[in-house]
């Protein structure tokens, strides 16, 4: 099987030939090798690669390289590489490093994985039990403060073409919660969220752009604060499962991030350093399950 997928013998040779010349290899250390390949023969940039032991830890990982190139320097010994990219199979292989050896794997060609199944169309909506809608904030330059809505409402309407698709998702502002009481009571008043005024934060999108394996890009309106700017939130597709009682669900996760002054929320104090209390940039982090409409 592995013949198939490395081109090359996969025999260990001196560090200090080839490619490899000058290279400093540590004593009782060799090096691993290879070339990560597509179906027809491109590199596959940023692949995740990752050795491990004969016990299952990780030993080193990493990303390849521009040419789809795994290097590594490890320990004498026998070791699993594992390769995995966005919408291929995952590959692992077995390899076998002696002292001052080069263990070159030669080319590891990556197989297209089938993509999960889309929802079927018609209309779905958030089940928040299982959902969540989260964001990342910096406090005084360095810490980071955690924290999520607590209430929110989403319908979606799966069309036959997905791309065709739109959604709705309506979020609570007063349920913004980061389990600090002053902190929350912060946030709501006039200085960030004023939610006496604006009670809501409303998303809606009927742009879906599929970009490659899991990955969607869903991009809409955003109103936060009484401003609508246009958002794109990076979404990994999860699949299709069943719940306990046997419905469809589908999960997703996704991400983007937002800066506070694009919707005029300007409240800043400064430490006596120049630092500000609060970050500019906000992560939003969703986990989300959708459930057919009953």
């Amino acid at each position: 099987m592995f013949g198939r997928l490395f081109r090359s013998n996969g025999q260990s040779g001196p560090a200090s030939g080839g490619a490899l010349a000058g290279v400093t290899v540590p004593q009782s250390a060799g090096m691993i090798s290879c070339r990560v390949l597509d179906p027809v023969d491109q590199p596959v940039l940023q692949a995740e690669f990752v050795v491990t032991d004969a016990s299952g830890r990780r030993v080193f990982g990493g990303d390849t390289d521009p040419y789809g190139r795994v290097l590594a320097a490890v320990p004498a010994g026998e070791y699993r590489l594992g390769v995995t990219s966005e919408g291929f199979t995952p590959f692992h292989g077995p390899v076998t490093v002696t002292e001052n050896g080069h263990a070159n794997l030669g080319d590891v060609q990556l197989q297209l994985a089938q993509p999960p199944q889309l929802p079927t169309p018609g209309d779905w909506e958030i089940e928040p039990t299982h959902s969540q809608i989260g964001f990342v904030a910096r406090h005084i330059g360095m810490a980071r403060v955690h924290g999520r809505f607590n209430t929110f409402a989403g319908a979606i309407r799966i069309a036959e073409h997905m791309e065709d698709s739109a959604m709705h998702v309506i979020i609570d502002a007063a349920s913004i919660d980061t389990n600090v009481q002053m902190r929350d009571d912060h946030l709501r008043s006039g200085d960030f969220l004023d939610v006496g005024r604006y009670p809501t934060l409303e998303f809606y999108s009927e742009r879906f752009v599929h970009r490659g394996g899991t990955r969607w890009a869903v991009t809409g309106a955003l109103t936060l604060h009484g401003v609508s700017r246009t958002v794109t939130l990076e979404t990994q597709y999860l699949g299709l499962g069943n719940g306990l009682e046997g419905e469809a669900r589908a999960a997703c996760r996704a991400t983007t991030e937002l800066h506070r002054e694009d919707f005029t929320l300007t409240w800043q104090t400064m430490l006596a350093k120049g630092i500000a209390v609060v970050g500019s940039s906000i992560a939003i982090e969703m986990d989300i399950q959708i459930v057919q409409k009953s």
